[in-house]
């Protein structure tokens, strides 16, 4: 029989009665050097200091009679060692049980006297994590980071003052469980400068975030100047169109006040969005729809397209608003970075359809037109009428 425990933060005070039985009667022990040193007094000197499953299944071997217990810091169900070892040990025909720890995030929330049963938990332990990403889809959620390896909670908090999350209120727990406890509190951009201890835990709440809701604001919601803007209704319809997935890459070609980056980065949260503007006051839009918004995944690239569109990622969708005469060669671009990227082209004027129609067929595409001509109503004394807005064409294509 092995037995798997959780213990904690590494102390034996945070064993369970049950773990510490096991403990002591066992007569060999697996686990980290840092576990293997604070064990509690009775426990067998038959230690090995192993922690990758290919060497405590080999270890195993060696001592098949052996009551042994593998040790695990944290609880084991929690990004755990446990989760890789456990199917393993069941495909070898070896029996295991389970005693599980007080996790990292019990031992904040017992710190700071608050519930974590509405947080958001996400490992940055020896894996890539994207902070802002994980709380802008938290939905107003704290979020709470395990941290290690090369993520700490103050490179985390780093990369979230980066984004534009430097605002948020966070809270940093090290040496939890300990009597070297220490919780430091602060925004993310003071957080940034804290130097942690290795066995540390970040906690992110009071983020301020949009709401989420479906495609197409209201056009009174965006910061507007004397730059053409797309409507609400016609936005709607583009992601519609785009069929936008939460981990794009996005284009927007000549995005005007930013009105359809914005809802781009809003629908691909973990993705990021390039919207590319060449107009000085747009740009200037741009980066205040984008801060009231708090469109964080949103990177404004100022300059001309196609020029400037050579540096950018290969995108999964690409909105085109404007082009300035240059549509071939910017469908071009885009469809040379990714041959199936999914574009999306609007048009006022009958020359402008033409030339997204010419521009996706010398590629073997077939153009889907679909015009929207919408009409909203406007007061007039005791009456209402309709009037009408310019007729929009949207062009998708589709390979023959």
């Amino acid at each position: 029989m092995v037995t798997l425990i959780g213990m904690g933060s590494g102390t034996p005070e945070l064993l369970t009665a049950q773990g510490l039985a096991a403990l002591q009667s066992a007569d060999l022990i697996i686990g980290a050097k840092r576990l293997l040193e604070h064990l509690p007094t009775g426990c067998t000197e038959n230690r090995k200091a192993f922690y990758k499953p290919e060497n405590i299944l080999s270890c195993l071997s060696e001592f098949p009679a052996a009551n042994a217990v593998l040790l695990y810091s944290g609880d084991t169900g929690f990004y755990s060692g446990a989760s890789k070892l456990l199917p393993m040990l069941r495909a070898f025909g070896i029996s295991a049980r389970v005693l599980p720890g007080i996790s990292s995030v019990q031992l904040l929330s017992a710190a700071i006297g608050r519930p974590w049963q509405d947080w958001k938990l996400v490992s940055a332990h020896g894996c890539a994590c994207d902070p802002a990403a994980e709380c802008l889809t938290a939905e107003g959620r704290p979020v709470f980071f395990l941290t290690g390896g090369t993520e700490t909670p103050a490179t985390l908090c780093a990369k979230l003052a980066d984004a534009g999350l430097g605002d948020a209120h966070g809270i940093i727990g090290e040496n939890l469980g300990t009597p070297q406890e220490h919780l430091a509190f602060g925004t993310a951009q003071t957080l940034a400068a804290n130097a942690c201890a290795p066995l540390s835990v970040l906690l992110i709440e009071h983020t301020v975030l949009p709401a989420r809701r479906a495609p197409g604001f209201p056009d009174d919601a965006f910061i507007r100047g004397e730059v053409p803007m797309t409507k609400q209704e016609v936005r709607a319809a583009a992601l519609a169109k785009l069929a936008v997935r939460p981990t794009d890459t996005l284009w927007d070609v000549g995005a005007g006040t930013g009105s359809v980056s914005v809802e781009l980065a809003l629908a691909a949260p973990r993705g990021h969005v390039y919207a590319v503007e060449c107009a000085p006051d747009a740009c200037a839009l741009i980066r205040q729809n984008r801060e009231k918004f708090h469109a964080y995944n949103l990177s404004l690239i100022e300059g001309t397209a196609p020029q400037v569109l050579a540096d950018l990622p290969a995108p999964d969708a690409v909105f085109i608003g404007g082009t300035k005469g240059s549509m071939a060669e910017v469908v071009d671009a885009a469809l040379a970075k990714n041959p199936n990227a999914r574009l999306c082209i609007s048009a006022i004027a009958l020359e402008t359809l033409s030339a997204a129609i010419a521009a996706l067929a010398a590629h073997g595409q077939t153009a889907e037109v679909t015009q929207l001509a919408v009409s909203r109503t406007r007061p007039a004394g005791k009456l209402h009428l309709l009037m009408a807005n310019n007729p929009i064409f949207l062009i998708t294509g589709e390979r023959k």
